[in-house]
């Protein structure tokens, strides 16, 4: 685990305390998951990127053309 000096503004970091202890978790714990959740959100075009081009059109259809060509059930409307 590393361990990093952070600089805040006053009413940032009045803030930070407040949800975390609304949250019920450290100030640490408040600052690493926003962190992940901000990566993750900028990470995702370059991963769906990815993903999509490995796809196989043909492997999309053969699966497709196995689904049953049925109404949708009264509830899934």
């Amino acid at each position: 685990m590393s361990t990093i000096s952070l600089r805040l503004p006053e009413s940032l970091h009045r803030r930070v305390r407040e949800l975390a202890k609304a949250e019920d978790v450290s100030i640490n714990q408040l600052i690493t998951t926003a962190l992940a959740e901000k990566m993750a959100a900028l990470m995702i075009l370059d991963y769906l990127e990815e993903r999509a081009a490995r796809g196989d059109r043909g492997a999309f259809e053969r699966g497709m053309s196995k689904v049953r060509d049925t109404e949708p059930d009264e509830g899934d409307v």
